[in-house]
């Protein structure tokens, strides 16, 4: 029993063989045992098919003959005139219509029409005698003339005669024997004073019919409706004394078996023609081939047992070699089961290597691809590693480069819902839309793409894919998330034309137009804008009115200058250089109220990140909003005394059109005129006479632009005594006059 056990694994080899050879012996004696009767069933199956396709080209070949002699018939050419002449024109008329009536039927060897009264034979060959056209160029010892005058003198329906020899003469001194088939029109109900015969052409007619598509061995009888023998393939067999042994109903078919035929009986549902297909009933020599079938079975079932056996022996010494392979030849057991378990674990392994090597080859590209943007030199590992990956970062001739830069909501999750690797996949697969492209992650929510480029036509389907994509992300594979992407200018295919087309993308993101709403910014559709709108005097009043505590005065001034720059286009670091000048003037102020340097530290901080990491021109907005609010709260939260810059500016802002004198001013903040100097001078950075010249002024350039007051009565109205101290203030602050000013165009 341990013997057996272990030589388990030759058994199992020797049992899977003799399994194969047993289906093997059961397959082959089924197909045997049905193949012979199978075969033959399937032929006469089909030879019965093609007899019912034959007896169908009978009838269309007898009705087309028919038709014919119907319309020969009804030509209307009456050859004997009326004085009993022969009118010969009349005859050749006649015969021209015969040629082309004849011509029509491929397989009709000539159409003759003659009188019985007259001895000419008009054909479609031809006018001649009726005998001689008989006894020269159609010449039978059996139909001659005067047989053919015999029997269209007998009355008869159509009859069709069987396939004769006739020697025909072509030029009257040679003949030839040619096989004809004839058939005579019937005479008992006369549709003219012609008779029409009809010479066809067997050997035409037999082709077109195609009767050697039948078994092999059969043959086929053709009998008319009086049962006399039009056709036969087989010269021997005579019809006539099986069909007293048959009765069949027109409609349907007979059979008759006799010795090793059998006869099949079809009847023509068009001229009740009798035809007979007389087939083999079974193969021949059947008893020799089926010894010989089962001597072969039963030497190739010895054999195959035999050579089971030598295999099995011979296979097994592999077998163990293949188990030690796999670590497992000193165990005894279900060798097979063993290998299959190693097999397994192998693949497991291979599985395992490859996902890490297609992880490292990755990686190694993209360290290459972050390389090249760079730009740096490279080390000759690097380059070695570049001239093998050519081919794949560079596919065509030119290329394009794009940042794709995904933003998270700021109420929405911090991180991406896919993986990184798998957002890189399906930014690829858009892309490929317009050319081979690879994507990789380069950080902070970006990825980089190369698109290879054919024609420089191409770009323009680069950026409408790009389109397609960042409406399509949002909405389908990354909702929530929104996508914008930059496009470079085209590069040949060099990895030193990739630092350039890197900066272009980054250009694109930094100097995009700000009231542009397109989500892909195309770096050569980037309109320039220098004249940035940056009103100090606004900016000042936003200060000013900010101190105060007026928050949503402020946030209507800010909101003018940001629509102001939105309206011009201005780009983006444009834009982001206006918003941190903004933020660091109303610091400035600031800095007077008890606000905690740190506090302050971290807003700067928070302020600029948002700007540096801004996706459009309203996230600045909000951003400044923000300080605005946070300003404006802080101020609300200070003491309600007289002496603060809340009180001091909304006071200037409400009474600048009356004589402000500094005794005034501290007179009404119950202190002196010096003290308020120099708390107002650190306060607000600049002294109180100035201060006031710029609040008057502001208000005066209002006037100047948006009214029709003459300079004297503006002077007046912003307090100023004449119109000559107006004059020269407002010339000494803005360096020309009123009246200059006013000429000026509105900005």
């Amino acid at each position: 029993m341990h013997r057996l056990m272990a030589s388990r694994g030759l058994l199992q080899i020797f049992f899977a063989l003799l399994l194969v050879i047993v289906i093997m012996f059961v397959s082959n004696y089924i197909v045997y045992k049905n193949s012979i009767s199978g075969i033959y069933d399937k032929v006469t199956q089909n030879n019965r098919l093609v007899i019912k396709n034959i007896i169908q080209s009978f009838d269309s070949s007898f009705a087309a003959v028919n038709n014919l002699i119907f319309t020969v018939h009804g030509l209307p050419y009456d050859l004997e005139s009326e004085d009993k002449s022969m009118d010969m024109s009349k005859a050749y008329t006649l015969q021209e219509h015969i040629s082309r009536l004849a011509s029509s039927i491929d397989y009709v060897e000539d159409v003759i029409v003659f009188y019985d009264s007259l001895d000419l034979a008009v054909t479609s060959k031809g006018t001649s005698d009726f005998s001689v056209l008989f006894d020269k160029k159609y010449k039978h010892d059996t139909y001659s003339a005067n047989y053919w005058r015999m029997f269209s003198d007998s009355k008869h329906a159509l009859t069709v005669f069987p396939i004769a020899d006739f020697a025909v003469s072509t030029d009257g001194l040679t003949r030839r024997t040619q096989q004809l088939m004839t058939v005579m029109d019937g005479n008992k109900v006369r549709l003219s004073n012609k008779n029409v015969m009809v010479l066809l052409n067997a050997e035409r007619l037999l082709k077109q019919i195609d009767l050697k598509s039948m078994i092999p061995g059969a043959s086929l009888v053709v009998l008319d409706a009086n049962r006399n023998v039009v056709l036969s393939t087989d010269q021997t067999q005579d019809p006539s004394d099986i069909l007293d042994e048959v009765y069949f109903n027109p409609a349907k078919e007979a059979t008759l078996t006799r010795k090793d035929f059998e006869y099949n009986f079809y009847k023509s549902d068009y001229n009740d023609f009798i035809y007979i297909n007389k087939v083999p009933y079974q193969f021949q020599n059947i008893g020799s081939v089926e010894t010989a079938n089962h001597m072969i079975m039963i030497s190739a079932i010895i054999s195959a047992v035999l050579l089971s056996a030598l295999l099995s022996v011979y296979l097994y010494r592999p077998v163990k070699d293949i188990l030690k392979l796999l670590g497992g030849g000193h165990v005894k057991g279900n060798d097979f089961r063993k290998i299959y378990s190693g097999i397994v674990k192998v693949q497991a392994e291979n599985e395992s290597l490859r996902t890490q090597m297609d992880f490292a080859d990755k990686e190694l590209r993209r360290g290459i691809f972050l390389q090249m943007l760079d730009g740096y030199a490279y080390s000759r590992e690097l380059e070695m590693q570049l001239q093998k990956n050519y081919a794949f970062f560079f596919p065509e001739r030119q290329f394009v480069m794009t940042a794709l830069q995904f933003k998270i909501p700021s109420d929405g999750d911090s991180q991406l819902g896919m993986p990184v690797a798998d957002i890189a996949g399906m930014l690829e697969d858009h892309l490929r839309a317009a050319g081979p492209a690879i994507v990789f992650y380069t950080g902070h929510l970006q990825f980089v793409a190369l698109v290879a480029i054919r024609q420089p036509s191409a770009r323009k389907a680069v950026i409408e894919c790009l389109e397609d994509l960042t409406r399509r992300a949002a909405k389908e594979e990354l909702q929530g998330l929104a996508l914008w992407a930059s496009v470079s200018k085209l590069y040949d295919s060099k990895m030193t034309n990739c630092q350039e087309a890197y900066q272009d993308i980054q250009n694109a993101r930094i100097y995009r137009n700000i009231n542009s709403e397109r989500a892909v910014v195309d770096l050569e559709s980037i309109r320039y804008v220098s004249h940035i709108h940056f009103p100090f005097e606004k900016i000042e009043k936003l200060s000013n009115t900010l101190l105060s505590g007026k928050k949503e005065e402020a946030k209507h001034i800010l909101q003018d200058i940001v629509h102001e720059n939105t309206e011009r286009g201005i780009h983006h670091h444009q834009f982001a250089h206006i918003a941190k000048s903004i933020f660091y003037y109303l610091m400035k102020h600031a800095e007077t109220s008890p606000v905690g340097s740190k506090e302050s530290f971290q807003l700067e901080m928070e302020f600029c990140l948002q700007v540096d990491n801004a996706y459009s021109y309203r996230d600045i907005t909000g951003a400044l909003q923000a300080v605005v609010e946070w300003i404006g709260s802080k101020r609300l939260q200070e003491g309600k005394s007289k002496l603060n810059l809340e009180f001091i500016t909304q006071y200037i802002e409400l009474h600048y059109m009356e004589n402000l004198y500094l005794d005034h001013m501290a007179e009404v903040l119950n202190t002196s005129p010096k003290y308020f100097s120099n708390y107002f001078k650190k306060a607000f950075g600049v002294g109180y006479v100035d201060y006031l010249n710029k609040v008057r002024l502001s208000h005066a350039r209002e006037f100047l632009k948006h009214s029709e007051l003459s300079v004297a009565e503006i002077g007046e109205k912003t307090g100023y005594l004449n119109a000559s101290t107006f004059t020269t203030t407002f010339k000494k602050y803005y360096g020309i006059s009123p009246s200059e000013f006013r000429k000026k165009p509105v900005d």
